[in-house]
C-alpha cells in the first residue's frame, strides 16, 4: 500500500471514531485496517491511535500527523484538478447525501449525465432531509437548502432557491384570496415540518418582517406530498418553487401574496473544513453549479 492510501485509511478511521465503523464506509475488512494501522505506526515508529473496543483517540503525534495528512492530501487533489485534463475521466466512489425532493426530481438527472460523462465513477447516495454526520458517515459533500452563515462546514453555493407561498384555484375560490399577511391566520395551512413551530415568516419590498402565527391543518415533512394536498384543494403551503414549479405551470397552483416574499434560501454543496476534497467531488460540485446557475430552470418561466 502507498503511503498515500496509508494516509487515508488513517483519515477514515479518526473521523470514522473507530477502526470498525472506518472499516465498514471502507467496505474492507476490519482486521486488514486494523493491520494497516499498525504498518503505519510500525513504519514512523510512534502510537498515532489509543485503541480501546469501542472508540479510537489521538496521541498527540498522531493528531499531528492527522492534520499534515490532511493537508498533505488536499494539496494532492488540488495539484490532480489543475493538471489533469478537463476531459479526464473519474474513478472510485463519490458518497453523497441530498435533500429528498430535491434530490429525486433535479439531481437525478444531473447524476444520470455527469456518470455518463465518467463511466468509470461509482456514486452512493442518502436521500434524506435530515442533516446527517458527514465525517461520522463517511460522506464526500452534502446538498443542503439553508442558510450556511453559521455552519462551522465548508460550503460552495449552487443556485438560489426561491420560496413562494401558493394554493390551488378550488381553495381560493371557496375560502378567499388573503391580501395581507395577517389574512394567513384565518386560513388552512400546510406545514413543512423543520421543528420552527406554526410560524410563517414573511418580508415585504422595503425588508420589513410579518411573523404569522399559522393554523397548520397538515404538518409533514416532505414538500411532494404537501404541493400535492396543496393541489387537491387542501390549504396553502408554503414550498421551494423547484417543487411547485411545474403545478403552477398547469394552472393546479397560483401564487398568493406575491409582495411579501419568505426569506430566501439557496443550495449549497457542503463538505467538512479539515476533509480534503477528491478531485471527483470538486468536478461534481463545478457540474452542478454550471447546470443550475443563478437562474435555475424552474424558475425560467418567470413564476
Amino acid at each position: 500500500m502507498s503511503h498515500f492510501e496509508e494516509m487515508r485509511h488513517f483519515i477514515r478511521v479518526v473521523e470514522a471514531g473507530s477502526i470498525s465503523k472506518a472499516a465498514d464506509q471502507l467496505g474492507v475488512a476490519k482486521s486488514g485496517v486494523s493491520r494497516r494501522l499498525a504498518e503505519l505506526e510500525s513504519r514512523l515508529g510512534v502510537r498515532l491511535l489509543n485503541r480501546t473496543t469501542r472508540r479510537s483517540s489521538l496521541t498527540g503525534a498522531g493528531q499531528a500527523y492527522y492534520e499534515g495528512a490532511v493537508k498533505l492530501l488536499s494539496d494532492v487533489s488540488e495539484l490532480d484538478a489543475a493538471t489533469a485534463g478537463a476531459g479526464a475521466s473519474l474513478e472510485g466512489t463519490l458518497r453523497l447525501a441530498v435533500p429528498l425532493s430535491f434530490g429525486l426530481s433535479h439531481l437525478s438527472p444531473a447524476i444520470d449525465e455527469f456518470l455518463r460523462e465518467h463511466p468509470e465513477l461509482s456514486i452512493n447516495i442518502d436521500f434524506s432531509d435530515r442533516h446527517i454526520d458527514l465525517i461520522g458517515q463517511g460522506v464526500d459533500l452534502a446538498i443542503r437548502i439553508a442558510d450556511m452563515r453559521d455552519s462551522t462546514l465548508q460550503a460552495r453555493r449552487i443556485c438560489p432557491i426561491r420560496l413562494l407561498l401558493c394554493a390551488s384555484p378550488a381553495y381560493l375560490k371557496q375560502h378567499g384570496l388573503p391580501v395581507v399577511p395577517a389574512d394567513l391566520k384565518k386560513h388552512r395551512i400546510l406545514q413543512y415540518d423543520i421543528g420552527a413551530g406554526p410560524v410563517l415568516r414573511l418580508q415585504d419590498g422595503q425588508g420589513n418582517e410579518y411573523v404569522v402565527q399559522a393554523r397548520p391543518t397538515v404538518v409533514a415533512n416532505n414538500g411532494d406530498f404537501l404541493r400535492d394536498m396543496a393541489m387537491a384543494g387542501h390549504g396553502i403551503v408554503l414550498t421551494p418553487s423547484f417543487i411547485a414549479w411545474q403545478a403552477m405551470a398547469t394552472g393546479d397552483l397560483v401564487s398568493i401574496l406575491p409582495d411579501y416574499c419568505p426569506p430566501q434560501r439557496s443550495a449549497y454543496a457542503v463538505y467538512p473544513q479539515n476533509r480534503y476534497l477528491s478531485r471527483r467531488a470538486r468536478l461534481f460540485i463545478d457540474f452542478l453549479v454550471e447546470r443550475f446557475g443563478e437562474n435555475p430552470y424552474w424558475d425560467s418561466s418567470g413564476l
